[in-house]
């Protein structure tokens, strides 16, 4: 789609109205304005249990993510009438889909209510004030990172990428992997951020779900944010195949055990691989890292192969859940533009209280992966919600699983049949929270 000026697009008129008649007035923060734009960050800190944080570390955050449009909800009658008690973030990135195809989504941040205002209504006016600003700029997905899973269903987001965070006690594992040639370096923390950064424009194609990342998350991973209290304890390293290349990078710190040096942890705070050969290194780097007892690593993908590069696997402890929830505001754009692993047709009809996606659709998908979406008058073959049907976009969730739930409607057969259509050669996977 052109470019989109996100920033400028009008206000919603439905969720000013909504607040105005509760009391409350709803705007949008003008980033450029210093003392506004702190007092909406403070709102955001405060939501996320965070601490108010040093003036350098203050500004580094404002400066990360000035680029996004945020709203704010004000109440007029509140001992700080100019900082606001509900926030919303929003901008347009691009999400990978399956077959290495992108599509630009409204990427949803943010989304905070003060303690004092609960119960008022005010996040279903914020989230649903995002989805029709969404839909009338011509976005046909949204999305969003949870840290609670409650909430979002309600508005039509489904999970659709999982990730799971691992802890390995790398002193009862020996490595059983491949040993690939190629060379391991150390970077200093300016250069891991610039070589995280390049490394992730590429291997964002590979992975659906997948978005564009942004200089201040690099910064983040890599220690070099301003004010970054623990910077100095992250270490960095590439590694780079026969050819020189750049194939795999991963920032870590070490949390010392006073007691038991052997008993040391690392703790990874990002890994990227652009090949499996640049997994494997990195992780024998990792796992046979000197005076270290335990590797904990966040955000892996619910497919992490290093499972099976080790002598025991129960030395390998996991814990997964959903990660991005996504929400299709129009349908036949949404699966028109990834690719399929499977021919068929199926007649899906999808319920949507919000009426986006709502309608009975025809997908047809030939030999080569592609498809056609249309609106039809015919009896479904399936029927799910348009929740559902963002679980299953990405290839994640299996229809067949969501039938046996009980949230899709129709014959096995008809799912079985949707399932190989779905089906992705890559798990979905997003590396990081946004």
């Amino acid at each position: 789609m052109p470019h989109l000026d996100w920033k400028k697009l009008p206000l919603d008129a439905a969720a000013v109205a909504a607040a105005s008649a509760a009391g409350f007035d709803y705007r949008l923060v003008d980033t450029s304005d210093e003392e506004a734009y702190g007092a909406a960050m403070a709102t955001i800190r405060r939501g996320f249990l965070d601490d108010e944080g040093t003036a350098e570390q203050l500004q580094a955050a404002r400066d990360d993510i000035r680029y996004r449009r945020f709203t704010g909800v004000y109440d007029d009658g509140s001992a700080a009438p100019a900082t606001p008690v509900a926030t919303v973030a929003s901008w347009v990135t691009e999400l990978t889909l399956p077959g290495r195809t992108v599509l630009p989504m409204w990427a949803i941040s943010d989304v905070t209510v003060a303690a004092t205002h609960r119960r008022r209504g005010l996040a279903r006016t914020l989230v649903e004030g995002e989805l029709r600003t969404a839909a009338d700029a011509g976005l046909a997905i949204a999305g969003l990172t949870v840290s609670e899973a409650t909430i979002y269903a309600r508005f039509g987001f489904g999970p659709a990428a999982f990730l799971t965070d691992i802890e390995i006690s790398s002193s009862r594992v020996t490595w059983t992997g491949p040993r690939p040639a190629g060379r391991l370096d150390y970077l200093d923390r300016d250069a891991l951020a610039r070589e995280f950064a390049a490394l992730h424009a590429r291997v964002r194609l590979d992975r659906p779900g997948e978005i564009e990342g942004w200089p201040g998350l690099w910064q983040r991973v890599s220690g070099v944010a301003p004010g970054d209290e623990k910077a100095k304890s992250v270490r960095g390293v590439r590694w780079t195949d026969a050819a020189g290349t750049t194939r795999g990078v991963v920032s870590y710190r070490i949390a010392v055990n006073e007691d038991d040096y052997a008993l040391n942890a690392l703790e990874v705070d990002h890994l990227m691989a652009e090949t499996p050969d640049a997994a494997a290194a990195l992780w024998r780097f990792l796992l046979e890292h000197d005076l270290v007892g335990v590797v904990r690593a966040p955000r892996l993908s619910v497919d992490e192969a290093v499972r099976w590069m080790v002598s025991d696997q129960r030395a390998i402890r996991g814990i997964g859940r959903d990660h991005e929830w996504l929400r299709i505001l129009d349908v036949p754009r949404v699966l028109s533009a990834r690719r399929y692993g499977a021919p068929g047709s199926a007649v899906i009809a999808v319920a949507d209280p919000l009426g986006y996606a709502e309608g009975t659709w025809r997908l047809d998908v030939v030999p080569d992966g592609t498809a056609v979406v249309e609106p039809v008058d015919a009896a479904a073959d399936l029927a799910l919600s348009v929740a559902d049907l963002g679980s299953i976009l990405l290839g994640g969730v299996r229809p067949s699983t969501l039938r046996a739930a009980g949230r899709i409607a129709g014959d096995a057969d008809a799912a079985l049949g949707l399932e190989l259509m779905f089906a992705s050669p890559r798990v979905p996977h997003l590396s990081f929270w946004y």
